[in-house]
């Protein structure tokens, strides 16, 4: 099993009338289960090396947020046990799957079949988005101006989300929260 073979296994389940999030859920877990401890620290030193490019007033922010929610969940999503019966929008997910492509794509160091950060992006993309049903910047991301990702009725409020409008690639598209008003 390679890692873009769960792209493979998420093109299959969209001919699906129905998807739940167990039947995404089964796929995610198979998947990171195939992530080992050193995979993890691999893709922790790209994330960190990425970091450098941050402000230095947000950087250790920015690290300790994405490091929590984008290497620790491998785990949270390989031990999930919860049945989780609910539909997931078909047409959200078909709609997001060519970006999920893109970014796999354009995540891996050139042709190293052996890299499992595109991996853990798409698992991570999609347990945050479809699962848990949470923007995928986690509520405190700070961004330049002392703007952060909010959460206010049940509703996730972006202060970027806007800027990404013209970026194709942005995985903001796959996002759920909605730009925070008046910015």
């Amino acid at each position: 099993m390679k890692s873009e073979d769960i792209l493979i296994e998420l093109k299959e389940i969209l001919s699906n009338d129905i998807i739940t999030k167990n039947d995404v859920m089964a796929i995610l877990k198979k998947y990171a289960r195939i992530i080992s401890p050193y995979d993890l620290m691999l893709a922790t030193a790209r994330m960190r090396e990425d970091g450098k490019y941050v402000q230095s007033q947000y950087r250790e922010k920015y690290l300790e947020i994405y490091i929590r929610y984008f290497i620790m969940r491998m785990k949270e999503v390989a031990d999930n046990k919860e049945n989780m019966a609910d539909e997931i929008d078909v047409d959200t997910l078909d709609e997001a799957y060519p970006l999920l492509v893109k970014s796999f794509d354009e995540n891996r160091i050139s042709d190293n079949h052996d890299d499992k950060f595109p991996l853990i992006y798409v698992i991570t993309s999609l347990y945050t988005t479809f699962i848990l049903e949470e923007p995928i910047h986690p509520v405190g991301s700070e961004f330049p101006g002392n703007l952060k990702v909010t959460e206010e009725n049940n509703t996730y409020y972006c202060p970027v989300k806007d800027n990404q409008k013209e970026n194709p690639n942005a995985i903001c598209h796959l996002c759920l929260a909605e730009q925070t008003p008046n910015i």
